[in-house]
């Protein structure tokens, strides 16, 4: 009994600590995109996995004339951030409907992650569902 008690307490341990991490895949605040959130060399990135206008979507927006041809599934959206506390800050997302790039840091809320863009004083916010 104690050994299956000890298993069902390290599996809900194991529950609630996965519920609390960002890493996996969220769908962005309008519904529009799943975008990957994985960790590379201590920064956390977030990659374009699915959009709802197809695979074949382009960075139109782009201000790189280079750039305004390429497919957004595959592109980072979030860059750089570095865990502090109970957030990620430093880095930046890019927002493909305007073509422009942003500061920005994420945290969880229960289970939903906060996106915010900084420019300036200025913030926008949103709020993304796990999937």
């Amino acid at each position: 009994m104690k050994k299956l008690f000890m298993a069902f307490a390290v599996a809900m341990l194991s529950l609630t600590a996965n519920a609390q991490d960002i890493f996996g895949t969220w769908v962005t605040g309008d519904g529009d995109g799943n975008v990957e959130i994985y960790e590379s060399n201590g920064k956390v990135y977030g990659k374009v996995v699915w959009l709802a206008k197809g695979p074949d979507t382009r960075d139109t927006h782009n201000p790189d004339a280079a750039l305004k041809n390429r497919k957004l599934v595959g592109v980072n959206l979030l860059s750089g951030l570095t865990k502090k506390d109970k957030k990620w800050e430093g880095g930046k997302v890019y927002d493909p409907k305007s073509g422009k790039t942003y500061k920005c840091s994420i945290w969880l809320d229960g289970k939903d992650l906060k996106v915010r863009g900084y420019l300036g004083v200025f913030h926008a916010t949103q709020t993304w569902k796990r999937k």
